[in-house]
C-alpha cells in the first residue's frame, strides 16, 4: 500500500551469481560426502568381492550367505560352484552368494 521507492528498488535487484552459487554450495557438498563416505567403499567393496569370486578354486573352504561351511569340488562357468558340505553331500551354489574364503589352497605345480 504505502511503499516507498526505496523497498521498490531493493526488490527488483536480481541475486548475483556468487549468491546463487552460494546458495547450492550445501548441497554439493551433502553429495560429496555421500560419495565419499557411503558410495565409493561400497563399490570397493562389490569389485573385492567380485574379485575374491572370480579367484575360487577346488579346493578352497567357503562360506555361504546362509552360513554354511563348505569345501569347493568343482568351479563351473555358469556362475555355479559346487561345494561339499559333509562327506559325499555335495551341492551346486550360485559364485555370488559365497561370502567368505576361509582357507585357499595353493595352486597345482605343473
Amino acid at each position: 500500500m504505502f511503499v516507498t521507492p526505496a523497498f521498490a528498488q531493493d526488490a527488483a535487484a536480481a541475486p548475483g551469481g556468487a549468491a546463487v552459487f552460494a546458495q547450492f554450495l550445501p548441497i554439493i557438498l551433502i553429495f560429496v560426502i555421500f560419495y565419499f563416505l557411503l558410495i565409493r567403499p561400497q563399490q570397493k567393496k562389490m569389485k573385492e568381492h567380485r574379485a575374491m569370486v572370480e579367484a575360487l578354486r577346488r579346493g578352497d573352504q567357503v562360506v555361504t550367505s546362509g552360513g554354511i561351511v563348505a569345501k569347493v569340488s568343482k568351479v563351473q562357468d555358469d556362475g555355479m560352484v559346487e561345494v561339499e558340505i559333509a562327506d559325499g553331500v555335495k551341492v551346486k551354489v550360485l559364485k555370488h552368494t559365497i561370502t567368505t574364503v576361509l582357507n585357499k589352497t595353493e595352486p597345482a605345480a605343473n
